[in-house]
């Protein structure tokens, strides 16, 4: 662990990354909720339906 850290303190704005990674984070799971908030109830109900509709499996195909 010695060796991880010696490491990462000589490399140059190493600090940023980490706030970086929170953000990506951040963004992706507000952008999750408000997807799932803001979806129609028709539109769900239509994608929980396509595994099992024939008639989409025929045109894939």
């Amino acid at each position: 662990m010695k060796f991880a850290k010696q490491y990462l303190e000589s490399i140059d704005g190493v600090e940023v990354y980490p706030i970086i990674s929170l953000i990506i984070f951040f963004t992706f799971f507000v952008g999750l909720f408000w997807w799932v908030f803001t979806t129609s109830k028709k539109q769900i109900k239509i994608m929980s339906e396509m595994p099992f509709d024939d008639n989409l499996k025929d045109h894939n195909q």
